[in-house]
């Protein structure tokens, strides 16, 4: 379970975009993303870790993006799920198996 999110959705976006639009700007680029966080009342870190998913997101930079990493997730709670199913039937058509040869020699 993920969580509880520290910063509403709304106020992600807008500073992430806000944050993007005065990097754009060569006068504002400098320091944009401190001046843009303090002044929401979060850390910068936050921040360009925000700015930077909405790049990657927007193929501006390399990596994998939020959809992708969403679905790796799910593709891999899939597999263990299958993986488990698969061990028990091998568990269970064993079982059986044993229990006809057992009958069979009586």
């Amino acid at each position: 379970m993920a969580a509880p999110r520290k910063y509403p959705d709304e106020l992600r976006e807008r500073a992430t975009r806000m944050a993007v639009d005065a990097r754009r700007d060569p006068a504002t680029r400098s320091g944009a993303i401190s001046r843009i966080a303090e002044q929401l009342g979060m850390h910068p870190e936050t921040l360009r870790n925000w700015v930077r998913q909405a790049e990657v997101d927007g193929g501006v930079r390399p990596g994998t993006s939020t959809d992708d990493a969403t679905r790796l997730v799910e593709l891999e709670r899939e597999v263990r799920e299958l993986r488990r199913a698969n061990e028990i039937l091998k568990t269970s058509a064993a079982f059986f198996a044993a229990a006809e040869l057992d009958r069979k020699i009586k």
